[in-house]
């Protein structure tokens, strides 16, 4: 279980790795915030505490996060996330949160990114034979998640909604490794006696996970099996990598558009997937990127808008209908 004097939390994902070499918790702010039982209250402290109406809900929800958590550090993404991230963590600051830089360079520059993962160890007084010992352990651990996709799309025995729900609770393992491993295991365990989903349409999920909380919910209730979650699946680290370096380089979120198509264009064709739905946060520079995804990929495609947390908004879901309908 987390004690908030030893969580660590973070942005965006990191090498956590080298939270858990020093022993850490690692609490990824993203999972805390649409985990909530009231995610839009989140929402609500950040307007009142000033955030424009016009600022990404994720921003905002960090942001009560912090201030709900209290964790002993906050390791911020500055470059290779979010283009809000610098103002997020200036209003932390000024309420008194220590905050630890991260970056990923945009030109994917193996040195560059050697010496951010070096300086987070010298933040935490790890070695990086450490870290690279935890990455050994944790390998296992994601070849778990690895097996866990695969049920997914190549034997329809995991549902989209558990595949999403895993795949992105590997960016920080639910603040317990073991427990997060027991619960893999569980799953796995279970899914190999059941019978495969029956679906009409097979479905590639791109983009940042969902602010909505029922969306594949809502798309198994249209006979629409969800086979790829893009980025979720990425913060599962699904390559197999020989270091921490090589590790994060492979890892496709933090680099752009550009590169992400290279794995998009790869799995969907190894998934014959019929459809795509791309999802946009409202407020979010990386709606421009929309652009580039429906040029690039060569399928049906539907962008999704979300704004707020919580279900589908009937709007969407009529779009969501049509779109599954038109696959069918």
């Amino acid at each position: 279980m987390i004690t908030m004097r030893n969580a660590i939390a973070f942005t965006s994902s990191i090498p956590v790795e080298v939270i858990i070499a020093a022993h850490k918790a690692p609490l990824d702010l993203n999972n805390v915030f649409i985990s909530s039982q009231r995610p839009r209250d989140y929402i609500t402290i950040a307007e009142e505490a000033g955030y424009p109406r016009t600022t990404c809900g994720w921003i905002k929800g960090l942001y009560a996060a912090v201030l709900e958590q209290k964790p002993e550090a906050v390791i911020a993404v500055m470059e290779g996330d979010c283009s809000n991230t610098q103002a997020l963590m200036e209003t932390l600051q000024m309420q008194g949160a220590k905050l630890i830089p991260f970056a990923y360079p945009f030109d994917r520059d193996r040195q560059s990114l050697q010496m951010q993962i070096e300086k987070l160890c010298g933040a935490f007084g790890v070695s990086l034979d450490q870290v690279e010992a935890v990455k050994t352990e944790l390998d296992k651990v994601r070849g778990l998640c690895k097996e866990l996709d695969r049920l997914t799309w190549e034997e329809n025995l995991v549902a989209g909604a558990e595949n999403h729900y895993y795949l992105v609770s590997s960016s920080d393992f639910c603040g317990d490794v073991n427990a997060y491993r027991f619960r893999l295991e569980q799953i796995l365990s279970l899914a190999e006696k059941r019978a495969p989903v029956k679906a009409v349409i097979r479905l590639a999920y791109i983009g940042v996970p969902p602010i909505f909380t029922d969306l594949y919910q809502v798309l198994s209730s249209l006979e629409a099996h969800v086979v790829y979650n893009e980025v979720q699946r990425q913060f599962s680290m699904p390559f197999e990598t020989r270091n921490l370096t090589e590790q994060y380089l492979r890892y496709t979120y933090p680099y752009g558009a550009f590169a992400r198509l290279e794995d998009i264009k790869k799995e969907l064709a190894r998934r014959k997937v019929d459809g795509v739905i791309h999802y946009t946060q409202s407020f979010c520079y990386r709606q421009i990127e929309d652009i580039i995804y429906r040029k690039e990929l060569q399928l049906p495609f539907l962008t999704l808008e979300g704004d707020q947390p919580g279900k589908v908004d009937a709007r969407s879901r009529i779009r969501l209908e049509a779109f599954v309908n038109m696959l069918k």
